[in-house]
């Protein structure tokens, strides 16, 4: 059984159908805009057209740095080196921190409401 099914296993009916939108967003080239409208319905569901606009920007601003540094750090051939794998597990470690204030300010708003 390969890995992917394996994790698939253990996911919630809920993580099924987000990885299901996911691959549904990503196979129709929409997958940083779908996850942009996910953040602004959950995140921001009252702020106004033009701010909403500026989240937009700043986020797909963070995407595009996102890929273009990866594309740019990962080095030559078709296989994955030891230095792509590194950079590449910090970039991850990076973004479990980010993850982790996400969901603790998601937290402290939902308390709020």
């Amino acid at each position: 059984m390969g890995e992917k099914k394996r994790r698939d296993e253990n996911l919630t009916p809920q993580q099924r159908a987000a990885r299901m939108i996911t691959e549904v967003l990503a196979d129709k080239g929409r997958l940083i805009e779908g996850g942009f409208a996910a953040l602004a319905v959950t995140r921001f569901p009252t702020v106004s057209p033009h701010l909403l606009q500026i989240l937009r920007l700043a986020y797909m601003a963070g995407a595009e740095h996102l890929f273009s540094s990866i594309m740019a750090i990962l080095d030559e051939g078709d296989l994955e080196t030891d230095q792509d794998m590194r950079r590449m597990d910090l970039i991850a470690k990076e973004i479990e921190v980010i993850r982790g204030e996400l969901e603790r300010d998601h937290a402290t708003h939902k308390g709020q409401s």
